[in-house]
């Protein structure tokens, strides 16, 4: 039984929007497993080394989850986190709001913001979801045909939804196939719906203004399944939705086609029964009781104690608000594997299941957003930085944005990479005067030669001084 399970992703360099399309990535980021700073007690010993699959194997794919997880995955091309991922959503909204955990005064329902990011047609994300909804088909049909809409999401249609609903059923699942139309309405100045989604997933009580009038609704579960593509996620993700809460209630996963069935799969009905049975079972022992409030045995307190520091610490960057709320993941994530259990208590092996996973979308956040700072200008500036030999000048970086982008602007760009410490300026010498020459912080640029220096590039007054 391992004592810690460390989230750390390795790599010399985190990579640009730019390069996603041309990364290919493992399944699981390298979580190594160690003690950290705590003696090992005498009746445990420590975790051997593990292979990334091997870690998402034996911790990720604990209880009925994983089960039905290996049961589908065989069957179809679709990568096996994300079919884990949207089980664990669908069924954290299928059990309703009674079942929470309680951190200080706040109430955490166990409704998830999941979205898959990958190639259209190609990373298998709407087939990932077939799989969840034929599952859950057998589970809970009312729920499958009823709670999960995938019309288009506005925040008029969506508060009108859940005060129609308030004395009856509760749930409802967003099933965004499109989520960059979302991110686009969501970027509109006057939009209400990100405030609306970041309600829903802290409290589920909507209140907006419509017109002149107040319009609310309490008491949801609401739960949302994006699909998006990684080019729409750089150019939809507009910056505010990036830092203002939205992108860190959300987990984000990297999804990718893992094999080839030209004549597709064909799960055994009889084994799919018995795990929708299961899954039953589950539903009901949650729906059961008003309220389920689920606490940590002291195992499983320790590994928690262990890891919050690393969960809750302030990262800075585009990743970094991504991430933000690390912690609320995990202790989601960690109750609904115990409510799949059908136990109120969450035991060491839920908290690793739920660390694993934690560690797939943290990493899948990095390689999406890697060095970015949610500034559209400055990343266009970083990526151009980090592909140049030598360096930009000023001057060369204006022509990146082909006189659209004004020369303040472009200041306060390089002013805010410069302050996060991953671009930096120095001097060079040309025709007499000096000029401002701005590198990426991660490349080891050579200096210019003479002959370089005296190319007739032509710089603009504002950036050059007497020599």
């Amino acid at each position: 039984m391992i004592d810690s399970l460390t989230t750390a992703v390795t790599g010399p360099k985190q990579p640009t929007l730019a390069d996603i399309e041309q990364q290919s990535h493992d399944p699981i980021t390298q979580a190594r497993l160690h003690s950290q700073q705590q003696t090992v007690p005498a009746s445990r010993e420590p975790a051997p080394q593990h292979s990334d699959q091997a870690v998402f194997e034996q911790y990720a794919l604990y209880g009925l989850a994983g089960k039905a997880v290996r049961a589908l995955a065989p069957h179809t091309e679709a990568q096996p986190e994300a079919i884990l991922l949207q089980l664990l959503a669908a069924f954290g909204n299928v059990i309703g709001p009674g079942p929470h955990c309680m951190v200080g005064a706040t109430r955490h329902t166990l409704n998830l913001f999941l979205v898959l990011v990958g190639e259209s047609s190609k990373a298998r994300k709407g087939t990932s979801w077939n799989q969840i909804a034929r599952l859950f088909a057998e589970v809970d049909p009312t729920w499958t045909d009823n709670r999960v809409i995938s019309a288009r999401l506005t925040a008029r249609g969506l508060i009108a939804i859940l005060a129609r609903e308030q004395a009856g059923d509760r749930r409802l699942l967003l099933l965004a196939e499109e989520l960059a139309s979302v991110l686009h309405t969501m970027g509109r100045s006057r939009s209400q719906l990100s405030p609306l989604l970041r309600c829903a997933w802290d409290s589920g009580t909507l209140r907006m203004l419509d017109r002149d009038r107040l319009v609310q609704a309490s008491g949801g579960h609401l739960s949302l399944i994006g699909h998006i593509t990684q080019r729409e996620l750089a150019e939809s993700l507009h910056r505010t939705e990036a830092h203002n809460g939205f992108a860190n209630r959300c987990l984000w996963a990297l999804a990718q086609r893992v094999q080839c069935l030209p004549d597709g799969g064909n799960v055994d009905p009889q084994k799919l029964s018995a795990i929708a049975a299961g899954l039953r079972r589950a539903v009901e022992w949650a729906q059961g009781q008003p309220e389920i409030l689920f606490r940590r045995d002291p195992a499983a307190s320790e590994l928690w104690n262990c890891h919050y520091a690393t969960l809750s610490q302030d990262r800075a960057r585009l990743h970094g608000a991504a991430t933000g709320r690390g912690e609320a993941q995990v202790l989601r994530l960690s109750a609904i594997y115990a409510a799949l259990d059908c136990s109120p208590i969450i035991r060491l092996p839920h908290l690793q299941a739920a660390l694993t996973m934690w560690d797939y979308c943290s990493y899948s956040a990095t390689s999406l957003f890697g060095t970015c700072v949610g500034d559209s200008v400055a990343d266009r500036i970083l990526e151009a930085l980090q592909a140049a030999e030598n360096g930009l000048t000023r001057q060369q970086i204006r022509r990146l944005f082909h006189g659209h982008v004004s020369g303040s602007s472009i200041d306060q760009a390089l002013e805010k990479l410069s302050s996060l410490g991953i671009a930096t300026s120095r001097y060079i010498s040309g025709r007499g005067r000096l000029t401002a020459l701005w590198s990426a912080t991660e490349h080891d640029y050579a200096e210019q030669s003479e002959e370089e220096a005296a190319e007739p590039e032509e710089y603009p007054e504002e950036e050059t001084w007497s020599a």
